[in-house]
């Protein structure tokens, strides 16, 4: 209840901007970062997670400041351009930053330290100091009010595998769980090809407007239905004949209707195939 909760007061209040610090190339190079300092599973998502709402409120922070400077169209055209500068310039060093905080939330694994942290951004030709590691993680506390704790799509996926086990599903507990985490590394891998996908499925429409489009972000930005999504296609995978039962009892739990997961699983199974030809 208190997860639901949380993920519909997020979707109520989600910025125009959602989804665009979420695209393939920042996340495997969080995940790839995040595997090479050996943390735990939660806190790739959570440093993807921070990183995402720390960008978007920096970028309107920028942007108004900006906008307030100058409102002719020439000067916002200079202005966007001054700030996608200072976007680039710090942009990987804020990306360690929050890996950093993500690792500090999970006391079981493996903390990155400044050395570590620093030594990594030596080896990219970056010459930061520890002074400047330290301001850009506050950098970032500050920006977000020092809210970082924030749930991940792993969480939902968790506690709906220990419901569903709860409830009398009868399934392979570690293997599904272990699947369920590679779906999840893979519906963030390639989460515009999988949502675009859905949006096509859901209108019954190939080219859907811009609307469209804007209305489906709720949709994107859904960490229960990704986790659903998640499970439903893990069971199918693993154990099929289980997958009504499952699906039935998530639609019990949650309230998403068969259909919609239906819709979910297929986009994925669909994009699992499609990475799968040569």
């Amino acid at each position: 209840i208190h997860l639901a909760t949380e993920n519909e007061q997020y979707l109520s209040e989600l910025p125009e901007q959602a989804g665009y610090f979420k695209e393939t190339r920042i996340v495997e190079f969080v995940f790839l970062l995040s595997e090479k300092w050996h943390l735990d599973q939660s806190t790739r998502y959570q440093a993807v997670e921070l990183l995402e709402r720390f960008m978007i409120k920096q970028v309107e922070q920028m942007c108004d400041n900006r906008g307030n400077a100058k409102g002719r169209e020439q000067g916002q055209r200079s202005s966007w351009s001054s700030v996608r500068d200072q976007i680039a310039n710090t942009f990987v060093l804020r990306l360690v930053s929050c890996i950093q905080l993500a690792s500090k939330l999970s006391l079981h694994y493996s903390r990155v330290t400044m050395d570590t942290a620093l030594k990594f951004l030596q080896s990219l030709k970056y010459s930061y100091t520890k002074q400047e590691l330290l301001e850009s993680e506050l950098a970032v506390l500050n920006t977000l009010h020092f809210h970082i704790n924030v749930s991940t799509p792993l969480a939902y996926v968790e506690l709906l595998l220990e419901v569903l086990g709860y409830n009398g599903c009868l399934l392979p507990a570690k293997p599904l769980h272990q699947l369920c985490v590679q779906l999840l590394d893979f519906c963030y891998l390639t989460r515009e090809t999988i949502y675009d996908t859905l949006l096509k499925i859901a209108i019954e429409n190939s080219t859907p407007s811009k609307l469209q489009i804007a209305k489906f972000l709720t949709v994107k930005e859904d960490f229960m239905l990704l986790a659903i999504g998640v499970i439903s296609t893990g069971v199918f995978i693993l154990s099929p004949g289980h997958w009504e039962q499952v699906v039935e009892h998530l639609n019990c739990i949650t309230g998403i209707t068969p259909q919609s997961i239906l819709e979910f699983s297929y986009s994925v199974l669909t994009r699992i195939v499609g990475s799968a030809t040569p």
